[in-house]
């Protein structure tokens, strides 16, 4: 049945949840509180979505295997995102591959999302629009539609979220759901289809490998404490080969990767702990941090709050909290 959901977050985890046609991790990469308002949009077939987050982060994604989706950039003026190792402004649509691994970067506050059908859906309307089908690409595919394309493309997603917020029983109705996906679906289909939609980029399938395995094995191992070293023997790669794919597609080492880890892992234990039987020095030093006084500066400067505070706090305060609330666990679950 169509209809709309508009909601606010504070919870990471709960956030992701939320999110549909794909299973996120998100960590922030920058100090604050987390906010995110969430839009959620299922017409007949086509389901649409546009989040705005308040913090720079790292995200990593799982599509949906059965669903068709393009990620899409609603604000103009936002610096690009560092997709999958390429630079993606927001005049560029991303397309990917179903039941594809991506990880993405912010460098500030944005605003993104994208839309979804089911593939033979997408096939099937694809051939009536344009007398072919479409099938799902192999790899991530990024393209640029002609500007007047594109606009009309984020212009109707924006008309369909106002209604969300302003009039959502609109939405609700049978005629008005099918005439709005009509229009989506054809704006959508031209982006991907006019010939002079430039195909910007297609990521090489070896170049892709190295990284699901690396959140696999991470996942594996979530509660241990891992070291460049630890992943390069389990991986059979390179310290070097792990190295260039991180800085690609993450934007900094495996070694920064890996210590903002180890940093979460100690932060969730400082949440969980009982402050009157365990001590910071005895969690820092669980997960690899020798030094505490480096340790509480990085802490510090990471979640915003001294970790004798975290320790401190009942685990029901970290709503309250500004910065730590950021990152309860570096990988968090979330099955749709």
């Amino acid at each position: 049945m169509p209809g709309s959901t508009i909601t606010n977050y504070v919870d990471p985890h709960e956030y992701q949840k939320a999110v549909q046609s794909a299973d996120l991790q998100v960590y922030a990469t920058g100090r604050g509180k987390f906010e995110a308002n969430l839009t959620r949009i299922k017409l007949d077939q086509l389901w649409l979505q546009r989040a705005r987050l308040s913090l720079p982060a790292v995200t990593h994604s799982v599509v949906a295997k059965d669903r068709r989706m393009i990620f899409l950039q609603f604000d103009p003026d936002q610096a690009p995102i560092l997709h999958s190792g390429i630079e993606v402004p927001p005049n560029e649509i991303v397309c990917y591959p179903l039941g594809s691994e991506h990880h993405y970067r912010t460098s500030t506050s944005y605003h993104c999302g994208g839309m979804s059908l089911m593939q033979e859906d997408f096939a099937a309307l694809a051939n009536v629009l344009v007398g072919y089908e479409l099938t799902a690409p192999t790899t991530m595919q990024v393209v640029r539609p002609r500007p007047a394309l594109m606009s009309r493309l984020l212009n109707l997603h924006k008309a369909a979220a106002d209604l969300a917020a302003t009039a959502p029983d609109i939405l609700v109705h049978p005629e008005v759901a099918k005439a709005m996906e009509q229009e989506f679906v054809r704006a959508m289909i031209a982006c991907l289809t006019d010939p002079a939609t430039e195909e910007r980029y297609r990521a090489r399938r070896q170049r892709l490998m190295i990284m699901p395995r690396f959140e696999q094995m991470l996942e594996a191992r979530q509660d241990e404490s891992l070291y460049v070293t630890d992943v390069c023997t389990d991986l059979g790669v390179s310290e070097r080969t792990l190295r260039l794919h991180c800085q690609e597609q993450l934007g900094m080492s495996p070694h920064r990767y890996l210590w903002i880890r180890r940093m979460n892992l100690a932060f969730r234990a400082l949440t969980l702990a009982d402050a009157t039987t365990k001590t910071v020095t005895e969690i820092a030093n669980d997960y690899g941090f020798g030094e505490l006084g480096r340790f509480a500066v990085a802490y510090r400067k990471l979640f915003g709050e001294s970790p004798s505070a975290t320790l401190r706090r009942e685990p029901n305060d970290l709503r309250d909290a500004g910065g730590p609330c950021l990152m309860e666990n570096r990988y968090l679950t979330c099955s749709r």
